[in-house]
């Protein structure tokens, strides 16, 4: 959750504007000490001792109150003194929640940032009843209440406590009707669609489309509003694996984003004060639509997202987890087309991301470790892979990964040949005919295809070709080209051992096809191989020869692909799965895995 965030809090005006008859001293240091705060660059030494000179006047109350909260804003956000800005903060909410009754700003302001501290310092249960005292008292206080309920909403959800999370969501959109602000109103409907469940979000969605639509107010805000509701949308068709739902809400987007470009910043502010809420910067939507349109676009085929990372060079912590979000599909990408030593560099470039910073860590570990199986298949690592989907399914709590993590599993079992008791362990929790886990239409098509697959192996090819058509059938539904072009080429690959090469040949052209579009160097490099043998088998001569030809050149870009990424030091990290990244590896002498299964 992003709230606009208060002006630094060195501000001459609205000191004088609290004090009956300033005092020429007071206004002399305060100056000074924004002087130095806003100098580049700034001197924050000199700005520290200027506030802290306050003191020696013995100043009211108020005035102290505020001066702690000043000193403590500046070191928390300027230095790495956190120890003194909390005891500087817990001296100015004492004061205020003590003695004084007015000046709700640093009251609250106090409050909000004092538990922002505890968060960072791992003192969760000291900032939740600071949290809830300061939502007790701020009922009077429109922007504080609000901020302090999307805060302390925000907080129950690091910890995965949802339902408390959306308990607070709730109160606030209803104090928010209350007060008459459909703005805010809708900024909390809309960040209860994040924690619900998919079969509850549709009613939600209408419900927000509709407030949306009809919300009259700042141009930017209802343009930003649009892009926060649209952006919601095509998280919740994504994580319910409906690819070509999302198409729509992306032109949209991108629409919003033409037209908040053409709008000023200095529009008129909000009359109601429960209004003062940005769920974003105009400057990190524009980039956050830049992420999410690649990141739909991964889930139908491949493409080059390299031109959106550039837009995300920034030290802010929201554009950090962008980058490792877009860096974790490019990734993904990557190992598509057969591009496996960048992808373990940009594998590495994402260790290096956490490390940097635990909580993006904590986040990310399992997804980390499941990018990791991913290149350990593509490298015919099989144990390693193993090992790191075990670490990833130990990591995270997140249905839709777990589900996604299996499924990978499953397919390393396949392939091992001697894990049977394992699979069918596996195999019973994702089962897509009964009770399958999730509600995503992507994830039960491949675990349709993931069936179809173990079918195959084990020679039942009449049950094999029922649950590919059902991957197909659900594939073409949503556009998930690459499920589509592997269920057809495996299903041309039944075809043809059972000797029906017309039907094998109708198969596996357009699985070619197909796999040339996204790219898929894979899935081309198993075309090539049945159409040169389809070919022979026809009496075709040239188009096998041209067919095997293909099959060479597919081999040869893989093998030296394989090759360069085995050779990287960061191929070490398919050995890591536990704790943090390790920051350094050692060089490979070459090659660790069989080269076989490529060709």
């Amino acid at each position: 959750i992003i709230i606009n965030q208060c002006n630094e809090n060195v501000n001459i005006a609205a000191h004088q504007a609290e004090m009956n008859a300033p005092e020429s001293w007071y206004l002399a240091l305060l100056g000074f000490a924004e002087h130095f705060r806003t100098s580049s660059p700034p001197k924050i030494r000199l700005c520290v001792h200027c506030l802290q000179a306050v003191f020696q006047f013995k100043p009211p109350q108020r005035v102290e109150a505020r001066t702690h909260l000043q000193l403590g804003s500046v070191l928390y956000h300027h230095t790495k003194n956190s120890e003194l800005a909390r005891s500087h903060l817990e001296k100015a909410v004492r004061r205020e929640f003590g003695k004084i009754p007015q000046f709700e700003d640093v009251k609250f302001e106090a409050a909000s940032l004092l538990s922002e501290l505890y968060c960072q310092q791992n003192l969760v249960d000291s900032a939740k009843p600071l949290l809830r005292k300061a939502i007790q008292i701020s009922q009077q206080t429109p922007y504080w209440h609000c901020r302090l309920l999307f805060q302390l909403a925000q907080l129950h959800t690091l910890e995965k406590d949802l339902v408390s999370a959306c308990d607070l969501l709730g109160v606030g959109a209803e104090y928010a009707r209350v007060v008459g602000s459909e703005y805010t109103r809708c900024c909390n409907l809309d960040l209860l669609l994040m924690e619900r469940k998919l079969g509850e979000v549709h009613p939600l969605l209408t419900l927000c489309g509709t407030i949306v639509e009809n919300w009259q107010g700042n141009p930017i805000q209802k343009e930003s509003l649009r892009v926060f509701f649209l952006v919601l949308q095509v998280t919740h068709y994504l994580d319910a694996g409906q690819v070509k739902s999302v198409k729509p809400c992306l032109k949209q987007l991108q629409q919003c984003i033409q037209t908040i470009s053409t709008l000023h910043d200095d529009e008129i502010l909000p009359s109601n004060p429960a209004d003062l809420f940005h769920w974003l910067p105009k400057e990190h939507m524009c980039v956050l639509v830049y992420l999410v349109s690649p990141i739909s676009s991964s889930f139908t085929g491949c493409l080059r997202t390299d031109s959106a990372i550039d837009t995300l060079l920034d030290s802010s912590p929201i554009l950090s987890t962008f980058q490792v979000i877009l860096l974790e599909h490019i990734i993904m990408c990557r190992l598509v087309t057969g591009h496996k030593a960048t992808a373990l560099q940009e594998i590495s470039q994402v260790c290096q991301l956490c490390q940097q910073s635990p909580r993006l860590f904590t986040n990310h570990a399992a997804q980390l470790h499941t990018l990791l199986g991913l290149y350990c298949i593509s490298v015919n690592c099989m144990d390693n892979a193993e090992a790191q989907f075990t670490a990833a399914l130990r990591l995270t709590t997140h249905q839709e990964l777990w589900a996604f993590i299996v499924t990978n599993l499953a397919s390393v079992y396949i392939r091992e040949g001697n894990r049977h008791q394992e699979l069918y362990s596996l195999l019973e929790r994702i089962n897509p005919d009964h009770n399958f886990p999730v509600s995503s239409h992507c994830l039960r098509a491949a675990a349709f295809y993931i069936r179809g697959l173990l079918s195959f192996f084990q020679g039942r090819y009449n049950e094999a070709k029922r649950f590919l058509r059902e991957t197909l059938k659900m594939s073409n539904a949503e556009d998930l080209n690459r499920l589509t072009a592997c269920s057809l080429v495996l299903l041309g690959h039944i075809f043809y051992v059972l000797g029906n090469h017309r039907e094998s040949n109708n198969m596996v052209v357009p699985a070619m096809q197909l796999a040339s579009k996204i790219p898929d160097m894979s899935v081309q490099l198993w075309s090539s191989a049945l159409l040169k043998d389809l070919n022979k088998a026809l009496g075709n001569t040239i188009d096998a020869h041209e067919a095997a030809q293909m099959h060479q050149n597919f081999s040869q870009q893989l093998l030296q692909d394989h090759i360069a990424a085995c050779s990287l030091p960061e191929h070490n990290l398919i050995s890591w799965t536990d704790g943090p990244p390790p920051g350094q590896f050692q060089a490979q002498n070459g090659p660790t895995s069989s080269l076989a299964s490529l060709l």
